[in-house]
Parts: C-alpha cells; structure tokens; sequence
C-alpha cells in the first residue's frame, strides 16, 4: 500500500505507483522529485474504452483525500456512469448562463418568492392580478433586456391620470420586477423610477385621496334608536352598533374572541396579530357595550376562545353583514350618491372628538393610529387609556341621546 514515504521518493523517471488501496488509483511522477499526479485509470461502462480521470496532484492533493475521490469514481462506475463526464456536466451547470426571462416570468416568480410573506391572501391576489390586467397583455412576452423606461410609461399611460393610485401599485410591482431582475444579473438596474419623466404629473395625495362614505357624527343618534336598536335585535345590528360605540376597525370586531374581554376591567385587548400596527390596543368598554356582548354571551353558550360574533359555521362573519345592513336601510353619507361605510363610523368618531374639543392625541389613539413622527413615538410611553375612557363615556351617550 501506498505511503507518503514511498511518495516521496517518487523520482521523475519513475514508474507510475499502485495505490494498492483503491483499484486503479495510481501515483505518477512529475518533473520534480517527490511529486506527481494522481491518475485513476477504469473503463468506460458507456464506452467500454479505457480512460484516465486526473485527481489532482501529490503532496498538494495527500494520499488519503486521494483515496476519498477515487472512492468515488468507483461508486459512480457501480452505478453505471462515467466519473469523466459526470464532471463535465457539473462544470456546464456551473458555468451555465441563466437563460433571460420575459417580464411575465419574471414577474411571476418574484410574486411566487414574496407571496409567503404576505399576510393578506387577498393581496396576493391583487399583486399579480394587476399586472395581468395592465402590463402583461403588451410586455408579458418581451425579454426583460429589450424593456426601456418607454415601454413602461407606455403601459401606465391609460390610467395615470384616471386611475392614479392604480396606476403607482402598477408602477411600484414593475419596478420591483426589474429591480429583481437586476440583483439576478439580467439587466444593470431597472428603468422603472424614470418613467415620470416621459407622463404628465399627477394629482397630489390630498387632492385623489378616496375618504369612505361616512354617516355625519350628528346624524349617528337617529340611526341608533330607528334603526339598530328598533325592533328585534339581531347579530348585525348588535355588531355594528357595537363597532360605532368603540370605533375600532371591523376586522378587529370580526376576530374578537371572549378571552380578549376583562369584564372586571371593562377591558377589551386586542393582540397585535389583528392589529394593523402590529401591537396590542387596549379597548375601554361602556355600559352599552357591556350589555350588548351580555346579550351575545346570553344568545349561547360560548367557550373562551370563541369568536363572539360569528357565523352559522363557527367562524368569523363576512365584512358584507354590515355592508349588508346599511345597504338595506340605504344608510346616506356624506359622499353624495353614496351609503355609508363600517368603516366610516371611525370618521365620524374622529370629527366629533375634534368638534368636541378632545386632544389629539387622545383621539388619535383611541382610533389606534401609529404616531407617523419617530421621535414623537418614542415618546409614548402610555395609551391614555383613562382618558380615552372619559371620551368614550362621552360618545357613548351622545350615541343614546335620543
């Protein structure tokens, strides 16, 4: 067997050395004493040819690392298959060059990436449905080489002006697109962020901003007493009512479960994992509120981890239930043409703690709205939560008032 002592008195006109250890493996001498090349020698079960395969070579490549390689080569030979062009297929794979995607592709893939990261399945849906509606009917099929800041702008044109928030999600998911495309080596940097420069300027923020349908505050005492509090009392009425009377969003009532309530407390905490700013907020509850989850907790009999409203099956009620009841009772907003919003009764809210007078800052956070100012958040230490109390009561009466 094969020695590093004998390897070292390998002269260059030696015979090539036996490893004696691993059938074929040999040791041939270079130039220089003591070094060589290690040559496993075997026949070709494509070809039935002899063939030499070069491991490396000696002392750089020892004996035993040596050994572990030609080891190898005969597994891959018991398997049928030629070590020599094993390896050449790896090296064509390595140094392959990716073939360039068309927009559509690419664009597929970097949704199929991002879409575990997203908490909204329906937003999911609405990123790539997009882009099948506005860009891929005209440059789905180009290469993303041949796409310039024109092609772009050409797509966006339509609704730029029409349809300008549509327009930016548009704008912004292609420039992510050609963006990934630029940190995968296929194009130097996406074209994307100049296509301003070739459309009109659009309207401001304030000036397209959609506000949702709100019942003016002054109106909300009327509706209360005709029409969720007239006659038998049912499941929409009591959430929707209960919705306006803490001024939270209607998928955090949707997700409200009886072990969030702290009756002693008069509490009602909702975890971050159904908040929109991903922290928990603590909800002050008043008398109605109180009796209108007694009347829930009365109508069965409910576990604690049970949602407190919710449908025939068990699960959480669909937005439509308050969509529905204010449709029926053609509930008019402030948006002429138009019926009022769930989530307009938190506008409502909002205008009467400004006309009443109340902080800011309570009101802001009784609405559970992250303080935008870094400084300025790092400052809250408090939710206020005794003060938002003392509004709420407030509200709530105003509310009962007729």
């Amino acid at each position: 067997m094969l020695t590093d002592v004998k390897a070292r008195k390998l002269e260059p006109n030696s015979k090539p050395i036996s490893d004696g250890a691993v059938a074929g493996l040999y040791l041939f001498p270079s130039t220089k004493a003591g070094t060589g090349k290690w040559i496993v020698r075997y026949v070709s079960p494509q070809t039935r040819k002899r063939r030499d395969m070069g491991l490396g070579r000696y002392p750089d490549v020892p004996i035993r690392e040596a050994r572990t390689a030609a080891l190898e080569v005969r597994r891959l030979l018991d398997g049928g298959l030629d070590p020599l062009e094993v390896r050449r297929e790896n090296v064509a794979k390595a140094t392959a060059v990716p073939a360039v995607p068309t927009f559509e592709a690419a664009a597929r893939q970097v949704h199929d990436d991002m879409a575990p990261g997203f908490k909204n399945g329906k937003h999911v849906a609405q990123w790539i449905t997009t882009l099948e509606r506005y860009v891929f009917p005209r440059l789905g099929g180009v290469a993303v080489t041949d796409l310039r800041a024109a092609d772009f702008a050409g797509v966006l044109r339509d609704i730029w002006l029409s349809k300008p928030e549509t327009a930016s999600r548009v704008r912004q998911r292609c420039d992510k697109v050609m963006s990934w495309c630029a940190a995968r080596g296929f194009i130097v940097a996406s074209p994307v962020p100049v296509v301003d420069m070739l459309l009109p300027k659009q309207p401001g923020k304030r000036e397209r901003t959609n506000h949702h349908p709100a019942l003016p505050w002054r109106e909300i005492p009327l509706f209360v007493s005709t029409v969720l509090r007239a006659g038998r009392p049912t499941q929409s009425k009591l959430m929707l009512e209960f919705l306006i009377l803490t001024a939270v969003r209607s998928g955090e009532l949707r997700g409200m479960r009886w072990e969030e309530v702290d009756w002693e407390k008069r509490i009602w905490t909702i975890p971050a994992s159904r908040m929109k700013a991903k922290a928990s907020h603590r909800v002050p509850l008043g008398q109605r509120a109180l009796e209108v989850l007694t009347f829930m907790k009365g109508s069965y009999e409910p576990a604690p981890d049970q949602l407190v409203f919710r449908s025939r099956t068990g699960g959480p009620l669909s937005d439509m239930a308050l969509t529905k009841l204010l449709r029926t009772h053609q509930v008019a907003s402030d948006t002429p043409g138009r019926i009022a919003t769930a989530h307009g009764f938190r506008s409502s809210f909002r205008d009467w703690a400004s006309e009443k007078g109340y902080p800011r800052d309570v009101a802001e956070r009784a609405l559970a709205h992250t303080v935008k100012n870094a400084t300025e958040a790092a400052y809250h230490r408090t939710d206020l939560l005794d003060l938002r109390r003392q509004m709420m009561e407030v509200w709530e009466a105003m509310l009962s008032s007729q």
